[in-house]
C-alpha cells in the first residue's frame, strides 16, 4: 500500500478497472464446480437416500484443492504443448483446467449415485482436480495481472463471480433438481463453464515477473536459485538427472526457500494463522443443506432463502472487504473477518433449536453469506501480498491449500459427529474452532503496527 492513504472515491473507482473486472468472469469459472461436488453434491445424494455417513466422506474430495500445492510447480513452470504456445502459461492452464471440470461434470449428470456411488465419487474427484488446477492458474493469473494496491479489488470481484456461480450451482442446481431432474442441472453447469473458457480466449495473458528481480531481502530469485544450485551440488553433475534435479530445485524448492527466508521464525506463525483462518467456515460447510433439508426446508425454500437471498448479501460483503483492504489495509478487516465467521456458526446452531422458521432461515443466511464474504476478501487480498511474483502459482497454491487442508480433514467427520450428538452441538463446535483464529488475527494485527 502506498504511504497516502487512498481517498474513499479512489478506493470505489478501482472497481472500473478492466483486469479488476475481468476477475469477475474467472471467478465464476473458479466457484461453479466447488459445490457441484460438495453441497449441491450432498443434497444430491442425501435427496437419493445415501446415508449421512458417506456424505460425510464426500468432503474428503475437497482434500484435492488442499493438496494442490503438489502439482502447483507444474503450473507454474511446465508449458503445454500446442496450448501454451497460444495462449500462454497462465491461460493455458486454466483453459485445461476447465475442459477436465466440463468433461467430470457431463459424467457425474449421467452416473447413477445409487447404483455406482463408487463411480460418482471418481468423477466428483476428476472435477475437483482439474477445479484445483485451474484454481492455481487463475490465482497466478490474478496477482501478476495488477500492482499489489489493486489486489484487495481483484480479490473482492473475484470473489463476487465466485459467490455468483456459487448461487447459480446452489439454488440453481436445486431449481432444476426440483422442477426437472439432477441429472438434467448437471448438464446445464457443464455447458455454463463456457462461460469461463470464453474469458481465457477474451483476455490477454500478464506479463511474467522477472526472474532476477529483487526481493525485500536485497537478493534476487536467480541468485536464491544460484545459491541452491551450489549447496546441493545441482552444477558438479550433468545429463538428464541433472536437468531434472535442476528444475525440481528451481521450481519446488525455491519457491519454499524464498517464503521462509523473507519471514524467517514468522513464517510458521503466518502458516498457523492461514491454517487456522477459515477452519470454522470449512468444517460446518458440507453439513449446511442436509442440516435444511433435515429441518424441514424444502429445496425451494433452501434456494429461495438459503442461496437467492443469502447472495445479495455476499456481494455487500465482498464489496465492503475490498474497499477496506484498499482504505485501510488488511490486518484490522482481518481481525473483524474472523470474528463474524466463528459468530455465525452459533446462528446456525440457535436455528437447529428453532426449527424451520423462514424468517430465521433468512436471518441466518444472511449473516453467514455476509461474514463470509467479508473475510474471504479479506484473506484472499492477505495471501496475495504474502507471494513473491517469481513463483505466483507455487506460493499462493501453498497458502491456499495449507488454508483449506485441516477443514477438508475434519470435515470427512462432520456427518459422523452430527449422526452421533446434534446440529446444536456441531455448529457450536465449530464456532469454538474459530477463536484461535480470531486470537492470531489480533496478533498479527499487532505485529504489524510494530516501528520498522
Amino acid at each position: 500500500m502506498s504511504a497516502v492513504k487512498p481517498t474513499w472515491s479512489e478506493s470505489f473507482l478501482v472497481y472500473l478497472k478492466p483486469r479488476v473486472i475481468t476477475m469477475m468472469f474467472l471467478g465464476f469459472a473458479a466457484g461453479l464446480p466447488l459445490l457441484l461436488v460438495f453441497s449441491t453434491l450432498s443434497a444430491w445424494l442425501r435427496d437419493m437416500g445415501v446415508s449421512l455417513s458417506a456424505i460425510g466422506f464426500f468432503g474428503w474430495i475437497g482434500i484435492t484443492y488442499s493438496i494442490k500445492v503438489l502439482w502447483a510447480p507444474v503450473v507454474d513452470h511446465v508449458r503445454l504443448p500446442v496450448l501454451g504456445a497460444l495462449l500462454g502459461q497462465r491461460r493455458s492452464w486454466i483453459l485445461l483446467g476447465q475442459l477436465g471440470i466440463i468433461v467430470g461434470v457431463l459424467g457425474l449428470s449421467v452416473a447413477d449415485p445409487k447404483a455406482h456411488l463408487g463411480l460418482v465419487a471418481a468423477l466428483a474427484l476428476l472435477v475437483a482436480f482439474s477445479s484445483a488446477t485451474q484454481d492455481v492458474a487463475i490465482d497466478a493469473y490474478r496477482i501478476e495481472a495488477v500492482i499489489q494496491e489493486y489486489q484487495g479489488a481483484m480479490s473482492s470481484t473475484y470473489i463476487l463471480g465466485y459467490r455468483l456461480a456459487m448461487l447459480v450451482a446452489g439454488a440453481g442446481s436445486l431449481y432444476i433438481a426440483q422442477f426437472v431432474s439432477w441429472p438434467a442441472a448437471y448438464v446445464v453447469m457443464a455447458a455454463l463453464m463456457g462461460i469461463g473458457v470464453i474469458t481465457v480466449l477474451i483476455i490477454e495473458e500478464p506479463e511474467r515477473e522477472d526472474l532476477n528481480a529483487r526481493d525485500l531481502t536485497g537478493s534476487s530469485t536467480e541468485e536464491l536459485e544460484e545459491a541452491l544450485h551450489h549447496q546441493l551440488h545441482v552444477d558438479s553433475l550433468s545429463g538428464k538427472f541433472a536437468d531434472g534435479l535442476r528444475w525440481f530445485v528451481d521450481a519446488v524448492v525455491a519457491p519454499f526457500v524464498d517464503f521462509f527466508k523473507r519471514n524467517g521464525r514468522f513464517a510458521l506463525v503466518i502458516l498457523l494463522f492461514i491454517g487456522l483462518f477459515r477452519l470454522s467456515d470449512i468444517v460446518m460447510g458440507i453439513m449446511a443443506n442436509p442440516f435444511y433439508l433435515d429441518l424441514g426446508f424444502s429445496k425451494a425454500d433452501i434456494a429461495s432463502i438459503g442461496k437467492v437471498f443469502g447472495f445479495f448479501m455476499t456481494i455487500v460483503g465482498s464489496f465492503l472487504g475490498g474497499v477496506l483492504v484498499v482504505r485501510y489495509g488488511v490486518f484490522k478487516p482481518l481481525v473483524a473477518g474472523a470474528t463474524m465467521v466463528a459468530l455465525t456458526n452459533l446462528l446456525f446452531a440457535q436455528l437447529s433449536l428453532i426449527g424451520p422458521d423462514l424468517t430465521w432461515l433468512a436471518l441466518v443466511i444472511s449473516a453467514d453469506n455476509l461474514s463470509g464474504g467479508f473475510s474471504n476478501a479479506v484473506f484472499v487480498a492477505y495471501l496475495s501480498g504474502l507471494t513473491n511474483r517469481s513463483y505466483t502459482a507455487t506460493q499462493y497454491a501453498l497458502f491456499s491449500s495449507i488454508m483449506t487442508l485441516p477443514g477438508k480433514f475434519i470435515s470427512g467427520f462432520s456427518g459422523i459427529i452430527v449422526s452421533y450428538s446434534s446440529y446444536t452441538f456441531f455448529f457450536t463446535y465449530a464456532a469454538i474452532m474459530g477463536v484461535p483464529a480470531i486470537l492470531l488475527a489480533i496478533y498479527l494485527l499487532r505485529q504489524s503496527q510494530r516501528p520498522g
